[in-house]
Parts: C-alpha cells; sequence; structure tokens
C-alpha cells in the first residue's frame, strides 16, 4: 500500500485537481461560440449542431457508468493520465476539423475524457479535502464552462484562426497538465476489483423513489437549460439582435456560468429544501425574463433573463443531490447517483437535439418559446409537489 502523501502534497494536488477539472471544462464548453461558425464553413443545421453537441453528452454519460469508480481500484494518476491523453486527442481532432464528421469524432472522444475526468479530478479533491471538497466540486465545472466559453467567444471574434487558435491554447495547458501530473501525489490506495467496477450499477432504492421523482421535473428543467445554452444559444442571440459577433453569444452563455458559481458560494450553507425553492423560483422567473428579451430582441434582457436563471440552474445543482442521497443506504448511494446521471445528461442532450430539429421549420424564436414553456411548466411541476408538509415528511423533501 503507497503511504499516505505529505499534508503539503495533498494541497499541491488538490489545486492541480482544481484547476485540472476546470481545463476538462473549459475544453468541452470551447466548441459553443463556434458552432455558427462550422454552421457556416461546413453548411450545418441547427439540428446537426445539436447532434453533435448531443454526442458528446452520450460519451460522456458511457464513460461516466463505467469508468466512474475505477480510480477508486487503479488509482487517480492513471485515471487523470488517461483523461488527459483522449483531451489532447479530441483537441487535435478540433483543430484538424474540415467536416462534420470529424466534429462528430471530436465530439465523441471530448465526452469520453470528460466522463472520465469529472468523477477522478472530484474523488481527488475530497482524498485532499473533506471539508472544501464537496464545495470544488460543485463550482469547477460551471468555471470552467465559462472561461471555455469566453476565451472560444473572444478569440473567434478578435484573433486570426477563429476555429483552431482556442484548441491550440487548450492543448499547450492539457500538454503542460499532463507533464505536471508526474510530480503530483497520489492520494488513492491500490486495491482489487477493477474488472468488477467497470460493470454499470444503475438502481433508484425505495426509500429514495418519491424524493427523486418528485425532483426530477427540476433537475430535468435546470439540465435542459444548460444544453439549449452550450448547443444553441450563441445562434440566438445572433437571430433574433442581429449581432454577428461570436463573443456577444459567448458572453450570454458565460453570464448563465458565472451567476450558477455565484449562486453555489452564495446558499452553500443555505437549508437545501429552501435552497432549493429559491432556486426553482430564480429559474422560472429567469427564463421568463429571457423570452421576454427574445419578443423584444433586447440582449440586455437576454443577459439579465440568462442571470437570475444562472442563480436557480447553480442552486438547484447543488441541492438536488443533497436531498436524494441521504435516503439511500451507503451501499445504494453508487446506484441512485449513476441513476441521477443518466436522467440528468439524457436531459442535457436529448430536449436540445429536439430544439435543434424543430429549428429549421419552426424558427429558432419560435423554438425557444417552446423549450422556454416547457422549463418552467417543469419547474411549476416540481415545486408545486415539493410545498406539500405531507409529502415533505414522507419524502425528506
Amino acid at each position: 500500500m503507497p503511504q499516505a502523501p505529505h499534508p503539503r502534497n495533498h494541497s499541491r494536488m488538490m489545486v492541480y485537481s482544481f484547476f485540472g477539472a476546470a481545463l476538462i471544462s473549459a475544453t468541452s464548453s470551447a466548441p459553443t461560440p463556434l458552432y455558427g461558425v462550422y454552421q457556416t464553413l461546413f453548411h450545418l443545421s441547427p439540428g446537426m449542431v445539436t447532434l453533435i453537441f448531443g454526442a458528446y453528452a452520450f460519451a460522456l454519460l458511457v464513460a461516466l457508468l463505467i469508468f466512474g469508480s475505477l480510480s477508486d481500484y487503479l488509482g487517480r494518476k492513471p485515471l487523470i493520465l488517461m483523461a488527459f491523453a483522449l483531451n489532447a486527442l479530441a483537441l487535435c481532432l478540433f483543430i484538424l476539423a474540415q467536416s462534420a464528421g470529424m466534429l462528430f469524432a471530436a465530439r465523441i472522444v471530448q465526452g469520453l475524457a470528460t466522463g472520465i475526468a469529472f468523477p477522478t479530478f472530484g474523488a481527488t479533491l475530497l482524498d485532499c479535502d473533506k471539508t472544501r471538497g464537496p464545495l470544488l466540486n460543485s463550482i469547477t465545472a460551471f468555471i470552467g464552462l465559462m472561461i471555455g466559453t469566453l476565451a472560444g467567444g473572444v478569440l473567434a471574434a478578435f484573433a486570426p484562426f477563429p476555429t483552431q487558435l482556442v484548441y491550440v491554447l487548450l492543448l499547450a495547458f492539457t500538454l503542460t497538465a499532463m507533464l505536471a501530473l508526474a510530480g503530483m501525489p497520489e492520494t488513492a490506495s491500490l486495491r482489487y476489483g477493477a474488472l468488477a467496477a467497470l460493470k454499470p450499477n444503475v438502481a433508484v432504492p425505495l426509500g429514495a423513489r418519491a424524493s427523486l421523482l418528485r425532483l426530477s421535473p427540476v433537475n430535468i428543467a435546470g439540465w435542459s437549460l444548460g444544453g439549449f445554452y452550450l448547443s444553441l444559444m450563441p445562434s440566438l442571440v445572433s437571430a433574433v439582435t442581429g449581432i454577428r459577433s461570436p463573443f456577444v453569444g459567448a458572453a450570454v452563455v458565460a453570464t448563465l456560468m458565472l451567476s450558477a458559481t455565484l449562486s453555489v458560494l452564495g446558499l452553500r450553507s443555505m437549508a437545501p429544501r429552501l435552497a432549493l425553492k429559491i432556486g426553482t423560483g430564480s429559474l422560472i422567473a429567469g427564463v421568463t425574463v429571457t423570452l421576454f428579451g427574445i419578443g423584444a430582441q433586447a440582449v440586455a434582457l437576454l443577459f439579465l433573463g440568462t442571470a437570475i436563471a444562472g442563480l436557480g440552474f447553480g442552486s438547484n445543482f447543488a441541492n438536488v443531490l443533497k436531498l436524494v442521497l441521504p435516503l439511500a443506504q451507503g451501499h445504494e448511494r453508487a446506484g441512485l447517483f449513476a441513476a441521477f446521471l443518466v436522467q440528468s445528461y439524457l436531459a442535457f442532450s436529448l430536449p436540445a437535439i429536439l430544439a435543434g430539429l424543430a429549428a429549421p421549420w419552426a424558427g429558432l424564436p419560435n423554438t425557444a418559446f417552446a423549450y422556454g414553456a416547457g422549463i418552467m411548466t417543469l419547474a411549476l411541476v416540481s415545486l408545486a409537489a415539493t410545498r406539500s408538509r405531507h409529502v415533505g415528511a414522507q419524502s425528506g423533501l
């Protein structure tokens, strides 16, 4: 068994894991402001754009379910190295992309890298600091998504080689992180059972079913919102406002992620049930303001509505699992978490794909109105279900 690393090494590994997780997230969102450019270059429809986006989400889900706990057996560093190697391959594919097929391939590899990286970095942060680890895990994805979207938008709008430069920079950071990994300590002890760990365990225990059912509408609403923003929002901003700069669309998406980060930090000490109610109300209000912005063709309202919706996106993301996981026994939590991930990533991808397929004949603004109405309906259903004192007493809500 390897010896436990020195506390100073733990701190070093915690910083490395935080930035590594943010780097993986930044890579996953870097294509978002470029989808409009790809549409022009490769003559892609909105439906094709969301299919490319969905390929990433499905690959990520597969990797999460298969490799999610493998670092508990093989160690954190081998899985981190695998994730970064796949991330580097995906970035090379993006740099060389000359067709929709290469974009599909890049996003699939990127999804595999992210699905391996997230649980591994998350576990490493908990290894290093069980007090701060959960908070860091709640914000790394949002920070990375914000940085990646902004970087892609800024470079696409103001720098040469708009479909390549952001990937070249991210590739340089990825290769640097791979080299730095050699000097980092291992935080997990090796143990037997790696092959058995590859078998997905997806199950909702009886004690958690009622709560998960009542929280599912708002969970689906939040992840659906994220999927729409990361796939179609830059194109919607351009279609509604007439502003063609990739930077503006990227800035709207980044606003969602920044607001979500601030929400997680600001509401972290609040009771989960109250934070979820505030988050659900913010989600409904934010989508409403955003839809008014679409109708008024006002970019300021788009930013405002996005900022309000982001408060709900972040709060709900951080609190749904706080309410559901304690209702399962210790040996049931892995299966419940896997079921939650399946629901979340299907919500992240499938509605956005349907919106992309509908946009060519319904128009992107009309599609956004229908999409927003669906999100608000789901949030209202969940809000109504969790207001009942009788339901709360029975389900832990």
